[in-house]
């Protein structure tokens, strides 16, 4: 089959790569329909994660189940699915307590590259859903989005403590951060500030729900938050970004007794213990337990109450996988779309 290889910072190759099989009978191999670059993937891309070899790259996939093992009995052949970043049993204490990341037994799906024809899903039946019939094509960016972006965002606004009539702050406007601007109105938030300096990015954020637009960063994005809040700051912060600059601006950007959700991978953020205490502010995010929402936010796109595949600007045949990277890296696209 082909898929995507990443060999160095900057140099992703799509190559002929050996096609999945079942290996435990916990597993089961789909036909990816649709995958996608994530911005995640762009700290290996951009040299921040070290790459010391060729690796198979990718975590996002919606396709078609074309084998399962003989222990899995929720997915069947034939069926469309839709499933988490992350493998999970969706039975052990963690996954009943809602965070199927951190299953007991969980498996970085993207440790085989997802950016690719065939992948192959272990703990199958906990980690795939099935849609009830095959999608129409109109839904399938919208459902690759649930596979990890919007189900991120979801989890940012949850982590927060989103509630109906909350004022919220996005920070990041990329995939994720777009994502969450959904998740926050979905949740019932009057007031959604996305914080965003690119224009195409203020648009979607502002067709997705925010009711205002914050421009500057940092301090200045900070004394901005806390000049439309009446010198308070926000009942709810979403950190979507994963920088230092980023944290800091959300945690200031909180007003006391507030809540941060954050769930940008996080790249030399250090949290100062003697403001966070000082704060009043709560703070809780970690890898989004996507296979928690999973089944709420396909009938969503299904119903077309969200359609969050328009954060895909770029659509792309895999074969040119090294020009989506590209196109994301230089902020040419917000996210890109790959069809094998």
């Amino acid at each position: 089959m082909r898929g995507a290889v990443i060999h160095a910072p900057g140099d992703v190759r799509v190559e002929e790569r050996d096609t999945p099989k079942i290996i435990n009978p916990t597993d089961a191999v789909i036909r990816t329909v649709a995958t996608c670059v994530c911005g995640s993937d762009l700290w290996d891309y951009r040299g921040i994660n070290t790459v010391n070899e060729p690796t198979p790259i990718g975590h996002e996939y919606v396709g078609i189940v074309e084998e399962v093992g003989n222990d899995v009995s929720r997915v069947k052949p034939g069926q469309f699915v839709v499933g988490s970043f992350f493998a999970s049993d969706n039975t052990c204490p963690n996954c009943r307590n809602g965070y199927q990341t951190n299953c007991l037994h969980r498996e970085f799906v993207g440790a085989g590259g997802c950016q690719a024809e065939y992948i192959r899903i272990p703990l199958a039946d906990g980690t795939l859903v099935a849609t009830p019939n095959q999608p129409d094509e109109q839904h399938i960016a919208s459902l690759l989005a649930c596979s990890d972006v919007m189900g991120t965002g979801w989890y940012a606004a949850v982590a927060a403590e989103v509630r109906p009539g909350s004022t919220v702050a996005v920070v990041g406007d990329g995939a994720v951060g777009l994502s969450a601007v959904i998740a926050a109105r979905e949740l019932g938030a009057e007031r959604i500030i996305a914080m965003s300096r690119h224009e195409s990015r203020q648009k979607l954020a502002t067709e997705f729900g925010a009711t205002d637009i914050v421009t500057e960063r940092g301090d200045e994005g900070v004394a901005r938050i806390k000049d439309m809040t009446d010198g308070i700051g926000a009942d709810a912060v979403l950190e979507c970004v994963g920088t230092p600059q980023a944290m800091q601006q959300a945690l200031r950007s909180a007003r006391p007794g507030g809540n941060v959700g954050f769930v940008g991978v996080p790249h030399g953020v250090e949290i100062n213990g003697e403001e966070l205490f000082y704060s009043h502010v709560a703070l809780r995010g970690g890898p989004a337990p996507v296979r928690a929402y999973l089944p709420d936010l396909i009938d969503r796109v299904l119903t077309g109450r969200i359609n969050p595949g328009k954060v895909f600007d770029l659509t792309l045949p895999l074969e040119q996988a090294d020009e989506g990277y590209k196109a994301m890296d230089e902020r040419r696209a917000i996210k890109a779309l790959l069809r094998p």
